[in-house]
């Protein structure tokens, strides 16, 4: 298995999705594209690659076994460039969805995308942190709309 491939087709992947979700209009297809293709196609490249490493039908050398409890378990399973590559593919998607989250939750709030785009950048770069930052921002315009959707 080509680890470098799959981990710079993510990466383009979720770079493509992140650029369109900042900068182009908010179409209905386009918003529908960023989750399937975006979102699911990671999710996708993420579930085989796992199941394949874990069942032993893809080859991942270096790495060990998968122990989530401990420490030295999650760093055994991150010493292998596919270890790598399945948890970064994991951070992107689950980041690019809580960035589409946002977007649509801003949009729906009348949050201006000038507001928007530095957060999405959070979001992009550090996903709990733009999240978090989200969160704040959107309890005003929340209130001022008299519910929370």
């Amino acid at each position: 298995m080509d680890w470098a491939l799959v981990f710079r087709a993510v990466n383009l992947l979720a770079l493509v999705a992140w650029t369109a979700l900042i900068l182009l209009p908010r179409w209905p297809a386009l918003l529908s594209a960023i989750l399937y293709l975006g979102v699911g196609l990671l999710c996708l490249v993420y579930a085989v690659a796992l199941i394949g490493v874990v069942s032993g039908l893809i080859p991942n050398t270096g790495g060990g076994g998968a122990d989530f409890t401990t420490i030295p378990g999650i760093r055994a399973i991150f010493a292998s460039d596919g270890g790598v590559t399945i948890g970064w593919t994991h951070y992107l998607a689950f980041d690019l969805f809580a960035g589409l989250w946002i977007a649509r939750d801003a949009d729906a709030k009348n949050i201006s995308r000038f507001i928007q785009a530095p957060i999405l950048f959070a979001t992009l770069m550090a996903g709990p942190i733009g999240l978090g930052i989200w969160l704040l921002a959107r309890e005003p315009a929340a209130r001022r709309q008299g519910r929370f959707r």
